[in-house]
C-alpha cells in the first residue's frame, strides 16, 4: 500500500495536535470554571467560621443556635450585672465590675465552643454585619441571624427579670447600657466603635484565617469581649453588641441613647472586619 505524501501526513498530525491543544484548553477552562463555582458556592454558604457550613438546608438550625447562644450570652452577663447593681452577695462579697466583664467573656467563650461549628457563633449583629461586609457571610442570611439574636436577647432580659424580680427592672433596668453620668452620646458612640472594632478584629483573626489554631478561638474571642467590657463598662456599660443592649432596653421600657448602641457597634464591627480582610488575611501559607 502506498504511503501518504509527507505533506498530507504533516497536515494530519497538525490537526491532531491542534485538536489535542483545544481539548486541553477546554478542560482547563472547565476546571477553572468549576473551581470558581465551588469557591462562589462556599462563599455563598457562609462556610468557614469556626468550621460552620451555613446554607439553606442548615439555616433553621443555625438560626436556633444563634437564638440560644445570644440568650446564654446576654442572660449570663446581665444577670451578673443586675446582681452587682442590686448589691446581691455571691459566695461572700458582692458582685463588682470585674465579675461583670468576666461573666460576659466566659459566657461568650462557652457559646463559641458550643455552637461555633453550627452557626459560626456570631451572637451579635455587629459580628454578622461585619462578616457580611468582609464577604465572609451571605447578606441574604443577615436579617435572619439578626432577628434570631434579638429574640434571644429579649428572652434573656425576661429571664434576668424572672431571676431577680421587679427590682431588676425598676432599679437595675435589667442591666441595659446607658452612658454614665457626665458622658455625652458622641463620646459613648466613639467608645462603642472602638471596643467593637477590637472584638470583631479578633473574631476575624481566629475564625476566618487558616493560620490561626482553631482551639484558641473561644478563649481569644471571650477575652476580647472581656477587654471591651473592662474598658467601656464604667463609661458606656460596655455593650459591644446591639442585641445585648436592645433586648434589656425593650423589656425595661427605656430606649435612652439606643441609636449609639446600634450604630456604634455595627460601624466598629465593619471596620474591624474590613481591616483584617483587606490587609492581614491569608487563606494559604506562603510557599
Amino acid at each position: 500500500m502506498a504511503r501518504a505524501p509527507a505533506r498530507v501526513r504533516d497536515a494530519g498530525e497538525h490537526r491532531v495536535e491542534r485538536v489535542s491543544q483545544d481539548t486541553t484548553r477546554q478542560a482547563a477552562r472547565r476546571g477553572t470554571r468549576e473551581a470558581l463555582e465551588e469557591k462562589e458556592q462556599e462563599q455563598q454558604s457562609g462556610g468557614g467560621l469556626y468550621g460552620s457550613q451555613i446554607d439553606a438546608s442548615h439555616l433553621v438550625g443555625a438560626a436556633i443556635a444563634e437564638l440560644v447562644g445570644t440568650f446564654i450570652l446576654v442572660f449570663g452577663g446581665t444577670a451578673v450585672a443586675v446582681g452587682a447593681i442590686l448589691s446581691r452577695p455571691t459566695a461572700g462579697p458582692a458582685y463588682d465590675s470585674l465579675a461583670v466583664a468576666l461573666a460576659f467573656g466566659l459566657a461568650l467563650a462557652a457559646v463559641v465552643a458550643a455552637i461555633g461549628h453550627v452557626s459560626g457563633a456570631h451572637v451579635n449583629p455587629a459580628v454578622t454585619v461585619g462578616m457580611a461586609a468582609a464577604g465572609k457571610f451571605p447578606w441574604n442570611y443577615t436579617p435572619i441571624y439578626i432577628g434570631a439574636q434579638l429574640v434571644g436577647a429579649v428572652l434573656a432580659a425576661l429571664a434576668t427579670w424572672l431571676t431577680f424580680g421587679d427590682l431588676a427592672r425598676s432599679e437595675a433596668k435589667l442591666a441595659a447600657t446607658y452612658p454614665a453620668q457626665g458622658v455625652g452620646d458622641l463620646q459613648a458612640f466613639l467608645i462603642e466603635i472602638l471596643i467593637t472594632f477590637i472584638l470583631v478584629f479578633v473574631v476575624m483573626a481566629v475564625a476566618t484565617d487558616d493560620r490561626a489554631p482553631a482551639a484558641i478561638a473561644p478563649i481569644a474571642v471571650g477575652f476580647a469581649l472581656a477587654v471591651g467590657v473592662f474598658i467601656a463598662g464604667p463609661v458606656t456599660g460596655g455593650s459591644v453588641n446591639p442585641a445585648r443592649s436592645l433586648g434589656p432596653m425593650l423589656v425595661a421600657g427605656d430606649l435612652t441613647s439606643v441609636w449609639l448602641y446600634i450604630l456604634g457597634p455595627i460601624i466598629g464591627g465593619v471596620l474591624g472586619a474590613l481591616l483584617y480582610q483587606r490587609f492581614l488575611a491569608q487563606t494559604e501559607a506562603p510557599a
